[in-house]
């Protein structure tokens, strides 16, 4: 995974996070997204948990998610 710093982490949209007010959970890329499922899956309440991973696979579609229910 790329080092992210916070000059890096200053710089990135709102829209690569899934709290963007927060600036919580960066997503920005895949390496960062399953950082961000792995952390919510052990710190997480059950809705931050459903938010992560709709996030996760709204931005990458073909990752697979442990625990999400793809909706059709």
């Amino acid at each position: 995974m790329a080092r992210l710093t916070a000059a890096k982490r200053r710089r990135l949209r709102k829209t690569s996070f899934v709290y963007p007010s927060r600036r919580a959970y960066p997503i920005q890329d895949k390496a960062h997204a399953r950082a961000a499922l792995a952390m919510v899956s052990q710190h997480g309440t059950p809705a931050q948990k459903r938010r992560v991973r709709a996030a996760v696979h709204k931005k990458y579609p073909t990752m697979r998610i442990s625990g999400y229910k793809h909706r059709k």
